[in-house]
């Protein structure tokens, strides 16, 4: 079992509240990830779970426990941090082995847990070395190898890969997920990453000033964000956003297009600009485009992109693809194309 309950969750330091009343559900099994930019609380919220910060208010429960006043011992979760926390005078075995040292489990049963760890992670022909003779990927695996082996009710993981080259964290997120798959267990997982959060998890929680905007499926907050601040965090470039009038005159809103789904045409377009800056990345090509009475717009193009620096180039969206929001940045999922026109493309 492996269910969290947060019920009306505050935490506060002095006079700054760093979480407001917040209320989540977290499904035992389920891989869920608190995303967000620094300092929108996430990681005090993992600390909380964990035990490690107090709750100024409300409740959490674990199994249908409350946990809220629980010494962290007695919580059932194992956390791995960002700085891997080995220690280095110890060889890989013990590192993986002192939790359940000091729960004073039988030697036995110590050494049937570390092979069963170190089979799973990969570590079998480094039990014997010590941190400082391992990789940054091979050591945060030990950090993750002594949570195994306590067998905990759910994983936290507060941002672990960030310490690590671009490569290893590609290999890293596929070793978690990977992980995750085979224990069936539950996993909080914290990054402000959001290619990570989208590529890891079942759930993604997405944090801002001590509140949770929206949780859904990567799926569900890159196509139906509830909000033009999701729909700005989650995707990889961002949405670009484009001040519009409404024909009624009521207040000034926004449309929000993806870089992937302009297309360049011929023909005279929503918008017309001039192409700025172009990353060429093999098998797909970023054009920044200044567009008059609106600024830059980034353009997803395919890898054999034939624009070049200081093009006037024509773009368009299908009316499908667009989003908009109102002055509040709420997203009005009902308004049509036909109700907005951007100054640009009058």
């Amino acid at each position: 079992m492996g269910s969290i309950t947060l019920k009306q969750v505050t935490k506060s330091f002095g006079d700054v509240n760093v979480i407001k009343p917040l209320d989540l559900e977290i499904r035992d099994g389920e891989f869920i990830v608190f995303v967000g930019p620094s300092g929108c609380g996430k990681s005090t919220l993992l600390r909380m779970i964990a035990g490690l910060e107090d709750t100024t208010s409300g409740t959490i429960e674990i199994d249908n426990q409350d946990a809220t006043d629980m010494p962290p011992a007695q919580r059932g979760l194992a956390m791995v941090f960002q700085s891997y926390a080995l220690y280095p005078h110890m060889s890989v075995r013990n590192n993986i082995a002192f939790p359940l040292k000091q729960a004073k489990v039988e030697p036995a049963i110590i050494e049937q847990k570390i092979e069963k760890a170190a089979k799973m992670l990969n570590l079998t022909d480094y039990l014997d070395r010590k941190p400082g003779q391992l990789s940054g990927g091979q050591r945060q695996r030990v950090a993750i190898g002594r949570a195994i082996v306590r067998q905990p009710s759910a994983f936290l993981f507060d941002e672990p890969l960030s310490n690590l080259d671009a490569s290893l964290r590609v290999n890293m997120r596929l070793e978690i997920s990977e992980l995750h798959k085979s224990l069936d267990t539950t996993m909080i997982y914290v990054t402000h990453d959001q290619v990570e959060a989208m590529t890891m998890a079942d759930r993604i929680a997405v944090f801002n000033g001590g509140i949770i905007e929206q949780v859904g499926t990567p799926l569900e907050l890159y196509q139906k964000p509830v909000n033009q601040f999701v729909a700005g965090f989650i995707g990889s470039p961002k949405m670009n956003f484009i001040s519009v009038d409404t024909k009624a005159g009521d207040p000034t809103c926004s449309l929000g297009v993806r870089p992937e789904h302009f297309r360049i045409t011929e023909e005279k377009g929503l918008w017309t600009g001039r192409v700025g800056v172009i990353e060429h990345l093999g098998s797909e090509t970023f054009l920044h485009v200044h567009v008059d009475g609106v600024g830059t717009l980034t353009v997803k193009a395919d890898g054999d992109c034939k624009v070049a620096y200081g093009d006037i180039i024509n773009l368009t969206a299908a009316q499908e693809k667009i989003m908009h929001f109102d002055k509040d940045g709420v997203t009005i999922p009902e308004l049509s194309w036909g109700e907005a026109r951007s100054s640009s493309a009058a």
